[in-house]
């Protein structure tokens, strides 16, 4: 990956600013943690120097200034690496002990130079002076081990937030390569994708993070994409399978007919099965338009609450006689039934399940019973129509749904294969989940989904 574009990368952007807020931040803690620590060694030797002139200032008495310089002495030689120096004078200047020829105090604690102590070299020294009955006492203690020790300490920092800086700037390089490769792999998917490559899939990598999701999304609208195409390329050869034969028929029957009408002869029942096989293609072009019509959505302008127990009511009362015309009997147990209210279009939904009662009677042989129930558990809502009749092969059970497909290859049996792709765009429009189930015998139409609106 070029720099250039690199620096374009907005992962990269991001990494170079946290990287950056967090060596801020590991520069400021350090800062202030070495600030601390250099008070609490000067806090410390400030300590040891007053101790010490305590220990001294209390050794004297009255009037026997050689204790005092006694115990000066004594501390001179316990020093442990710590260069230490002590001073007493009388009042007019004359030095009694110590280590410094002369001087003059003035303040508590304070830091000088060794020159102003007249010491050779350029170290500073913390003292503290006071007053013993008139003589002047001095006691200080060098500030060059404490510097040093200041100096590693921030010597120490220096490097930490140095190196926590480039660890921070590398690995947020590394991070945003990686989340730059991971949203390329998602550019070179959709480029492949509209250069026709359709089965392409944004590789995961089971992290479960944001890119991850992400593309997971990618790949399900890729999945829809991929069968949307392939519905289109099934409807497309479906309909010209299916509208061959009723076309080539209706040619038959005109050029029969202009033949017919060559010799003189009567022509009117050719016309009449041209206008029958012209009504069943404009109906299987009307169907399919509808079917389109539902997928985009349009008619969810029209939801309101619709009574589901009222619809199947109403279905059972109408179709009860075509059944029995036929052999068969259509139930709804409606007693048993519980309250369903489902936010949609009455009309669709009436005609989702008229479709399925009218395939249960239009598929299954006399004597079959057909039945619609409705099922309630907590949330969850069930639309059932089901049948005892010979049921659908598990490896058809998916098929049935695709535009003009049809389990009797031959179409002798009345329809178009469109009714069940009906049944599925309307419930998909109304965010049901449909399922075929066996009954045992027979099939069980399943359409399931949750509580829209406020169910009585």
């Amino acid at each position: 990956m070029r720099l250039a574009r690199l620096w374009r990368s907005t992962p990269f952007r991001l990494a170079i600013a946290y990287g950056l807020l967090f060596a801020t931040s590991s520069l400021l803690v350090n800062l202030a943690t070495y600030l601390l620590l250099r008070a609490e060694i000067y806090s410390t030797l400030d300590s040891s120097v007053t101790e010490t002139y305590a220990v001294i200032q209390s050794s004297y008495t009255p009037g026997d200034i050689e204790d005092v310089v006694q115990s000066m002495n004594s501390f001179s030689r316990l020093q442990n690496g710590d260069r230490r120096i002590f001073y007493l004078g009388s009042a007019d200047g004359k030095r009694l002990a110590g280590d410094i020829m002369k001087y003059r105090p003035s303040g508590d604690l304070q830091t000088v130079s060794a020159e102003a102590l007249g010491l050779p070299g350029t170290e500073r020294f913390r003292i503290k002076t006071g007053n013993i009955d008139g003589n002047n006492l001095l006691v200080g203690e060098s500030l060059e081990a404490t510097d040093d020790l200041a100096q590693i300490i921030f010597a120490n920092f220096a490097w930490m937030s140095a190196f926590t800086t480039l660890l921070a700037v590398f690995a947020g390089l590394y991070l945003a390569r990686r989340a730059q490769a991971r949203i390329d792999a998602i550019a070179d998917t959709m480029k492949e994708i509209s250069e026709g490559n359709l089965s392409r899939r944004v590789p995961l990598t089971g992290s479960g993070d944001d890119i991850d999701l992400i593309s997971a999304q990618v790949n399900t609208t890729l999945d829809r994409l991929s069968d949307l195409m392939e519905s289109m390329r099934q409807v497309s050869a479906d309909i010209a399978h299916d509208l061959k034969t009723p076309l080539n028929r209706l040619k038959l029957i005109l050029e029969d007919a202009s033949l017919r009408e060559e010799n003189n002869e009567a022509v009117g029942e050719q016309l009449r099965e041209a206008l029958d096989e012209s009504d069943q293609i404009n109906a299987t072009f009307q169907a399919l338009l509808r079917i389109s019509q539902i997928e985009a959505g349009a008619r969810k302008t029209r939801f309101a609450s619709v009574d589901l127990k009222q619809v199947f009511r109403n279905i059972a009362e109408i179709f009860a006689e075509v059944a029995e015309d036929n052999g068969q009997t259509l139930s709804f147990d409606e007693e048993s039934a519980p309250e369903c209210l489902i936010d949609g279009d009455k009309e669709l939904l009436t005609q989702l399940f008229v479709n399925l009662v009218e395939n249960g009677i239009n598929h299954c042989a006399p004597g079959t019973a057909i039945a619609l129930s409705l099922e309630r558990k907590g949330d969850e809502y069930a639309a059932v129509v089901f049948d005892n009749g010979p049921g659908i092969p598990e490896e058809e059970k998916d098929k049935v749904f695709r535009r003009l497909y049809r389990l009797d290859k031959s179409r002798n049996s009345p329809g178009h294969g469109l009714g069940l792709s009906m049944v599925k765009a309307i419930a998909d429009l109304h965010g049901m989940s449909t399922e075929i189930r066996d009954n045992h015998p027979g099939a069980r139409f399943v359409l399931s989904w949750k509580r829209h609106v406020e169910q009585n």
